[in-house]
């Protein structure tokens, strides 16, 4: 099948961005760490010994970091419907995190301690056209919000993707119905033809 212009266009974006050829000089998994980097740089969104639990985690870039940053005595879980090559500090479950047989295995590694953070980097599959793929990401962060409130600790905190457009300020509305503060990011390493914005929202009600 003829690649289409679009898959090109993101090709010879891949090829030439400096994320993707920092990400290999560091040993990151993917470009996307960096967008965490800088948000915890200035939201200090980790903390020694917390528990993290990481949706859509594969390829892993995101729970990377998050492993570094609480430490050994802290507990990153992973959870994705795609596989994930081993990471140290990651425990990992495949599957879908609405099933329940998914969430009882995220309850057992729990071990009855508190999520701190739950972060969120998941985007559909694309399918170009545009009010669909908007449906869908939107959908997949209404998920993760609906995990978020159901797993957090009180004073927790809730990164998740969005996308600007059709059903964006309906689920900004939702977050600040149930957090007492959210605030939007926007990191270097986003695109900047991409109108994917992290929400963060903390304090559940």
């Amino acid at each position: 099948m003829k690649p289409s212009k679009t898959s090109k266009q993101w090709m010879k974006e891949h090829v030439n961005d400096p994320f993707v050829h920092q990400a290999k000089k560091d040993g990151y998994r993917s470009r996307a760490a960096y967008k965490l980097l800088e948000i915890d740089a200035k939201d200090h969104l980790f903390k020694p010994g917390a528990v993290v639990v990481d949706l859509g985690a594969t390829p892993g870039g995101w729970s990377q970091i998050a492993a570094a940053k609480v430490g050994r005595s802290g507990k990153v879980l992973a959870l994705d419907l795609l596989p994930l090559d081993p990471l140290m500090g990651v425990e990992f479950i495949q599957g879908d995190f609405r099933e329940e047989n998914v969430l009882r295995q995220l309850e057992n590694l729990l071990s009855d301690r508190p999520v701190g953070l739950v972060i969120s980097d998941m985007a559909p599959n694309m399918s170009g056209v545009a009010s669909m793929d908007q449906a869908r990401a939107m959908h997949l962060a209404e998920l993760a919000m609906e995990f978020a409130l159901e797993h957090l600790e009180p004073k927790g905190s809730f990164l998740v993707k969005v996308f600007q457009g059709e059903g964006f300020e309906a689920y900004l509305k939702l977050m600040r119905g149930h957090f007492r503060k959210v605030v939007s990011r926007k990191p270097k390493a986003s695109r900047d033809r991409s109108s994917e914005l992290y929400l963060l929202a903390s304090e559940k009600k």
